[in-house]
């Protein structure tokens, strides 16, 4: 991790160990770590944390995803190369991420074509999640390193 103005994780551990125990949790949570991770990277991009995009961008490109799939990620509306499941992924991740349009089902309805109710409520803990570590990110100022 790149440090940042504040050093969170070493001022306040017990904060960051529960946020590093509800990602470790979600690995577990059944739902696939492609999606999770493509989930982490679109949140990333919609909160503008450069920290957290250049993070799990590599974080995919270790599981061996296609690079032109990333690049289309902004885009993934107009493009032809996400399934069903993960176009309602991610139309949640956009939904729950800008709680301010949030305001009808139709957004959840669409998930529940793909996703039982469990897969729900921790795609939901997945955006948050992420939520949460791109306000620590952005707000503290973490630097992506030149590598």
């Amino acid at each position: 991790m790149s440090a940042p103005k504040i050093p969170f994780a070493t001022l306040q551990p017990e904060a960051y160990a529960g946020l590093s125990n509800l990602n470790a949790a979600l690995y577990k949570s059944g739902l696939e770590r492609q999606l999770i991770d493509l989930i982490f990277l679109r949140v990333s991009q919609l909160n503008g944390c450069a920290y957290c995009v250049d993070l799990h961008w590599r974080e995919l490109m270790l599981q061996d995803e296609d690079p032109r799939r990333l690049n289309s990620l902004l885009t993934w509306r107009e493009v032809p190369f996400f399934s069903e499941r993960e176009r309602a992924a991610l139309r949640w991740a956009d939904a729950v991420t800008d709680i301010r349009n949030l305001r009808d089902d139709a957004a959840l309805d669409a998930l529940r074509e793909h996703f039982d109710n469990a897969e729900i409520a921790a795609l939901t803990f997945v955006v948050a999640a992420m939520n949460a570590w791109n306000r620590l990110g952005i707000s503290l100022h973490m630097q992506v390193k030149a590598e």
